[in-house]
C-alpha cells in the first residue's frame, strides 16, 4: 500500500512541478542525507562485528543459516533497518521538487527494496544478516559523498564511481550468498530463509545487477558519459550529483 502510495506521489508530483520553478533545497538535500550518513554509520558498527565474528567464530553456513542476528543490539537495528526503507522513499522528493531527471532504476529501487525488507524481516530471514550490513556500510560512504555534494563540495569523481562500483559489488554479493542458501538447504542443512523469499531475492538482486551495470556503462565508460560537452559543463555537473543521488 505504502508503495502504491509513493508511486502515485512520484508521478502526480511531477507533473505538478512541469509548470513551476525548480527548487534550489541545497540545505534541506545536506541535512537528510546527513542524517541518513550518521545513521547508516552507526548501523554498520553496531553490525558489521557480529557479522565478522560470526564468520570468525562459526563459519560461513552460520551467517547464512542462523537467525541470532534477530536478537539483542543486531535485532535494533535489523528493526531500524527495515523502518528506514520506508523512510528513504524522501530521497525522490529533493528529485521531484528540483526537477531533475527522475530514471526507472530509482523508484524502482526504492519500492522493491521496502518491500523486499519488511518482508524478510517478517520472516526473520537469516541470510538478511549479509544484506544488511552491505546495505549500511555502503549507505554510509554513499551518503556522506551527497551531503558533500549537496553543499557543493567538490569531489573527484573517482569517488562517484566508487560509489556505484561498490553498490555493483553488494548486487554481486547478495546474489552469491542467496544462491549459497540455495545450495545449503538443497543439501539437507536447515537454513532460515524460505524458497519464496531466496527467488525474491534472486529476482531482485540479479535485475539491480543489471540496472546497475547499464548505469555504470552509461556514466562513466561510454564515450557519451565520458564527455560532456563544453558549452553544457555546468549543467552536466550538477545533473551527475543527482544522478549517482538516485541510484542508491
Amino acid at each position: 500500500m505504502l508503495s502504491a502510495v509513493y508511486l502515485i506521489l512520484v508521478f502526480t508530483g511531477q507533473r505538478w512541478m512541469q509548470s513551476r520553478p525548480r527548487f534550489n533545497l541545497r540545505i534541506p538535500l545536506f541535512l537528510w542525507s546527513f542524517v541518513l550518513a550518521l545513521f547508516s554509520i552507526a548501523g554498520a558498527v553496531h553490525t558489521l562485528p557480529e557479522l565478522y565474528n560470526g564468520l570468525v567464530d562459526n563459519g560461513w553456513t552460520y551467517t547464512l543459516c542462523d537467525t541470532s542476528f534477530y536478537h539483542g543490539s543486531t535485532g535494533f537495528w535489523a528493526f531500524v533497518f527495515t523502518m528506514s526503507k520506508a523512510y528513504e522513499l524522501g530521497d525522490t522528493l529533493f528529485i521531484v521538487l528540483r526537477r531533475q531527471p527522475l530514471i526507472f532504476l530509482h523508484y524502482y529501487h526504492h519500492v522493491t527494496v521496502m518491500m523486499y525488507s519488511f518482508y524478510s524481516y517478517a520472516e526473520h530471514v537469516s541470510s538478511a544478516r549479509w544484506y544488511i550490513v552491505m546495505n549500511y556500510c555502503i549507505h554510509s560512504i554513499m551518503y556522506t559523498h551527497y551531503a558533500l555534494r549537496a553543499v557543493q563540495i567538490r569531489v573527484p569523481s573517482l569517488v562517484s564511481m566508487s560509489v556505484t562500483s561498490l553498490q555493483i559489488l553488494q548486487m554481486v554479493v547478495g546474489l552469491i550468498v542467496t544462491l549459497d542458501v540455495l545450495r545449503t538447504k538443497l543439501s539437507g542443512v536447515e537454513c532460515h530463509q524460505s524458497y519464496s523469499n531466496a527467488f525474491a531475492a534472486i529476482i531482485m538482486f540479479g535485475s539491480y545487477l543489471v540496472l546497475f551495470g547499464h548505469f555504470f556503462y552509461q556514466r562513466y565508460a561510454s564515450a557519451a558519459g565520458k564527455k560532456p560537452s563544453v558549452s553544457n559543463n555546468n549543467k552536466v555537473q550538477d545533473l551527475s550529483a543527482e544522478e549517482v543521488k538516485k541510484l542508491h
